[in-house]
């Protein structure tokens, strides 16, 4: 073990390959108390700040800090309670890896063993721990004294969904100036915190809010051209990561990182792509990766140097992730050594881990007896994308509850998604009540032919804010406020093939091969698991398109089938290969794509 790769080890931001993406607004909340001191990244969503304040409160209270309430009310308290919260995560977790580095090797069972174990088999500490447990005498102590300076944190970053950018009003009504709205209030918070870390900005562009990120200098090279606070943009394909890269670099904002995001094969809302599959998207990314950050780069340097900002350091490279089914580490290994990616997503899986996330018993348990079909798509959300669901999750059961006892609709208390302004001047939620009585009455009005088919839908909206909220309260023993305990879980299809409540040291063992959960017989391989919802979204579209058709939508469907058969022809090459199956089951995938392949050229738009 040499000491150029002890100190490179050290130099590298990240300790582990994969990361927790941010899972709804509660599981991942508390997430960092729970996995940065082993050095595992993870993201908590800042889009709900009455949850924030409520787990400040809990989290002070566990971890015997002091604690002054924000009031909802007071001057700029969304952004200021976000501050607060992300304050007392970066004193948790430092205080943490502190009391880790001051606990005993020979200890088994101590925190800094579990750290190092937990390591991937080819990380330069991991190998030098290995090295460690056979050495004696001084030796042992030399070496025990390095892995200690080489316990360092995983990164504690946040979510911004850039779509839910709600304006806000005074007590009379009035708009508030547009920094004080949900997004930008969110962003001002993280901003002023003490974290070193990345904002992560999922659901597309938001102009406005990318412009704010110009206020503040944490998000520019300083003297060293190092960044404090990076920027993470989830995308779906390389012309977005292209558009929107080039959008920052042009005021001087480098992106840290592209988190490329399978369209339906993921947890919480899906944004398709137009039949790209995502093995497709990677390999673009691979072939054009080099020229993407040079082109990126040089954009930033200019703008920063229009500004008489500090310059970037000329090296500075840009991370590829990729997140969205993965379930083995074979299916880790091939992003991260076929198309060369940085790191990998694993967010679903970890639901089943009581040491990574907070979930309530009860839907722990329902999600053990859940079967496969339980998991859907479906048009739950406000925001009106689609939205991954739990058909028997206690969120779902009270929705179906209030349609039986004739009040369909939620109480509508935070109105973080509330954008609609059919029946009222201030905007209000689709999934509140007052909303769907308007919007049912103003149906029966019209007499229409097909009330039963829209009723339906109008009622299918559940309220996201208190649902995906109630788990991280419920897990940690708290009642949420007036009682609202109905739970709403947004897993991805992946789930399904995972039944088995893991320890956090089983599941990070599974991601490295080192050891492996048992995972239902049946379950695809995740890229082709994925082409399985492409073509069932497909085969949808198309019926939709054949009841009312569309030169515009027949041509995006058209654009989308195209994509759709360029993709299973990349996958039959993949698999013909690259991938290394057995030979029954290559021969079984080469089959259903060539079926799927078929299907699809029989398919007249």
């Amino acid at each position: 073990m040499s000491i150029i790769d002890i100190n490179h080890s050290k130099s590298t931001p990240h300790i582990h390959s994969f990361h927790l993406p941010v899972m709804g607004l509660g599981y991942t909340i508390d997430s960092p108390v729970k996995v940065a001191r082993f050095g595992i990244d993870s993201c908590v969503s800042i889009m709900e700040d009455g949850l924030i304040e409520s787990m400040r409160k809990l989290l002070c209270r566990k971890f015997m800090e002091p604690y002054l309430t924000i009031d909802a009310k007071s001057e700029d308290a969304r952004a200021k309670r976000i501050t607060a919260y992300l304050n007392l995560l970066h004193k948790i977790v430092n205080d943490q890896i502190t009391q880790i580095k001051a606990e005993s090797f020979e200890d088994p069972y101590s925190e800094i063993n579990k750290y190092f174990e937990m390591l991937p088999k080819n990380q330069p500490l991991g190998r030098l721990y290995e090295v460690m447990k056979s050495a004696k005498c001084q030796a042992r102590f030399e070496l025990q004294k390095v892995l200690r300076d080489g316990v360092r944190p995983g990164k504690i970053d946040v979510n911004i969904m850039t779509k839910v950018d709600k304006l806000n009003y005074d007590e009379n009504g009035q708009a508030l100036p547009r920094e004080f709205s949900d997004a930008l209030s969110a962003l001002r918070g993280y901003a002023m915190s003490d974290l070193c870390s990345s904002v992560v900005f999922s659901a597309g562009m938001n102009p406005a809010l990318f412009t704010y990120l110009e206020q503040f200098v944490d998000f520019f090279p300083d003297q060293k051209g190092k960044i404090k606070k990076g920027i993470i943009l989830k995308v779906s394909d390389f012309r977005s990561a292209l558009i929107q890269g080039k959008f920052l670099a042009k005021k001087g904002l480098w992106i840290r990182e592209f988190r490329i995001e399978s369209g339906l094969n993921c947890g919480g809302h899906a944004f398709a792509t137009e039949g790209h599959l995502l093995g497709s998207i990677l390999e673009e990314f691979k072939s054009k990766r080099t020229e993407l950050e040079a082109e990126l780069l040089e954009i930033c340097q200019q703008s920063l140097s229009n500004k008489n900002k500090y310059l970037l350091d000329n090296n500075s490279k840009i991370r590829i992730t990729a997140q969205g089914g993965i379930g083995n580490f074979e299916e880790d290994q091939l992003l991260l050594n076929h198309y060369g990616l940085d790191g990998t997503g694993w967010g679903s899986p970890f639901l089943l881990v009581p040491e990574a996330t907070s979930v309530d018993k009860d839907t722990l348990n329902r999600i053990l007896k859940a079967k496969e079909s339980d998991f859907f798509l479906s048009h739950a959300s406000p925001l009106g994308v689609p939205f991954n669901n739990l058909r028997i999750s206690s969120g779902e059961d009270q929705r179906k509850e209030r349609i039986k006892k004739n009040r369909p609709g939620s109480p509508c208390y935070k109105k973080t998604l509330s954008f609609d302004t059919e029946f009222t001047k201030i905007p209000i939620c689709t999934s509140s009540r007052q909303y769907q009585h308007l919007k049912l009455n103003q149906l029966k009005k019209t007499g229409s032919d097909n009330f039963e088919h829209e009723a339906s839908s109008i009622v299918e909206k559940d309220c996201l804010c208190e649902g995906l909220s109630a788990p991280a309260l419920l897990a940690n023993g708290v009642k949420p406020d007036r009682n609202l305990e109905a739970v709403t879980i947004c897993p991805g299809p992946n789930l399904a093939y995972f039944k088995g409540i893991y320890s956090l040291k089983e599941m990070v063992s599974h991601i490295y091969g080192k050891g492996a959960v048992h995972l239902a017989e049946h379950r695809p391989h995740f890229l082709i698991k994925e082409l399985r919802l492409y073509l069932d979204h497909f085969k949808k579209e198309v019926q939709q398109f054949e009841l009312a058709p569309h030169q515009k939508w027949q041509r995006s469907l058209k654009s989308f089938k195209t994509n759709l058969e360029a993709g299973i022809i990349y996958y039959k090459e993949l698999f013909n290969g690259i991938i290394k199956y057995p030979k029954n089951v290559v021969e079984s995938v080469q089959e259903e794509l060539d079926h799927n392949l078929k299907f699809l050229l029989k398919t007249n738009l």
